[in-house]
């Protein structure tokens, strides 16, 4: 797969300039575009695939016997292929261990819905579920482009509804499920969200959508500014929708459980933590989000990480930063669940 769209460089972009990187932030990055060899390129994505790894080993998940790990295949779509659950927890906190079940945290991968399994991305995750002894279920869903939508959302919600059915044999709360991603899981997380209220499925205590992936256009001043910028540009980004969409990408056709920056209709969702970073691609689409949710009525937190780049907060967690996001990542946990 290739990028179709030219990307503006130098003196060629259009419209003002970027805005800066964190500094601490941007000598961090080229540490990372350089580890990368330069930004992705999808020409050979099974190529890519492999050489991205298959996330963190189940040893490493374990923290030393601190978290215990099952996996779950349970039903997925009607008619469609089983899906694995990863059930994370922490170690003594089984189903037998408490009368009114603990929260749960559903989470989504990331990965521009071509890349990851749900071990990608945990580590964020698993440090909430020790701090606010919590349950982690981690979905893996089929990746486009061999499996275009809506396979990977409706995988997701099909291991949403499954967990809320059996949330006492798994020793979950489930009035406080939460739904998580970050990336490309931020937006199948705002759309499972839109799907448990439209289907009137699980009832969800929050949204937890992490510089979320939201709009299959691809044309917001933000996207034009940081083509060529980071570790998803605007390039990218128009792969990754591609794989998802084909040729519907960008038309007025596409349905907001793909792309849920097209919904017409926010009001009566969970509340919602949305963070993006001022140097990412993402960042006009998620705080337009935020807006229209206050717009419907709804409850919704926004944080703009001036000078953040696209995963910051997991690919530079060294950084000031990155762990001013995560503080504030966790107080608003911490907030919605009542610890």
């Amino acid at each position: 797969m290739t990028a179709t769209e030219p990307q503006p460089t130098g003196t060629d972009r259009p419209g003002p300039p970027p805005p800066p990187f964190d500094p601490e932030g941007a000598a961090a990055l080229d540490v990372i575009v350089a580890g990368m060899g330069g930004p992705l390129d999808f020409t050979d994505l099974p190529a890519v695939r492999s050489g991205r790894g298959l996330g963190p080993s189940d040893e490493d998940l374990r923290r030393d016997g601190a978290v215990e790990l099952e996996e779950r295949t349970v039903p997925g779509p009607a008619g469609e292929p089983d899906i694995s659950l990863l059930i994370c927890r922490p170690a003594g906190t089984g189903p037998s261990a408490s009368t009114t079940g603990l929260p749960a945290l559903y989470q989504i991968h990331g990965g521009g819905m071509i890349l990851g399994n749900n071990r990608t991305g945990l580590e964020n995750a698993l440090d909430w579920a020790l701090e606010l002894n919590l349950v982690v279920v981690s979905v893996e869903y089929r990746l486009a482009p061999e499996h275009p939508h809506p396979a990977p959302v409706e995988d997701a919600y099909a291991g949403l509804v499954w967990t809320a059915e059996h949330a006492a044999e798994l020793g979950i709360d489930p009035a406080r499920i939460i739904v998580a991603g970050g990336s490309a899981g931020g937006g199948l997380a705002a759309a499972v969200a839109l799907l448990a209220r439209d289907r009137n499925g699980p009832a969800l205590a929050g949204q937890m959508l992490m510089c979320p992936m939201l709009d299959d256009r691809n044309d917001t001043p933000s996207s034009l500014q940081m083509a060529g910028l980071g570790v998803w540009d605007r390039a990218a980004n128009h792969i990754g929708w591609t794989s998802l969409l084909g040729e519907a990408r960008g038309g007025p056709d596409v349905s907001p459980y793909a792309a849920p920056a097209r919904a017409t209709d926010l009001s009566g969702l969970p509340p919602a933590f949305i963070d993006v970073g001022s140097a990412e691609t993402f960042r006009d689409e998620d705080v337009t989000y935020a807006s229209r949710l206050w717009q419907a009525g709804g409850r919704a937190e926004l944080h703009v990480w001036p000078g953040g780049f696209h995963g910051f907060e997991t690919l530079a967690p060294q950084t000031a930063l990155a762990q001013d996001a995560r503080a504030a990542q966790l107080r608003w946990l911490t907030r919605l669940l009542g610890n």
